[in-house]
């Protein structure tokens, strides 16, 4: 299962196709040069208790580590799952 990353200017997402067809997805915006808020977590039904949302989300944080960028999760599922990642907290506004 491959997350893919897209980068639209100010804007970028995290997301997943299978088959050609896209099944997942994470948005996010750039906030300056060194922050982006996530916005949005939407996974198709199909992929329910597949830790579809928890991968975008680690795919996000990976970005963020290597980009040396913080994160700030305005989307609650990417928030309730920062909140359970103790892990994550180095890239958190």
């Amino acid at each position: 299962m491959g997350i893919q990353h897209e980068v639209l200017g100010k804007k970028g997402r995290f997301y997943l196709e299978i088959d050609g067809e896209q099944k997942a997805e994470m948005t996010y915006t750039f906030a300056g040069d060194n922050k982006i808020i996530i916005d949005h977590t939407e996974v198709d039904p199909s992929l329910k208790g597949q830790g579809v949302g928890y991968k975008l989300v680690e795919a996000a944080v990976t970005y963020a580590r290597e980009k040396d960028i913080k994160i700030l999760p305005l989307c609650p599922f990417a928030n309730a799952v920062f909140k359970k990642k103790k892990e994550y907290s180095d890239v958190l506004f």
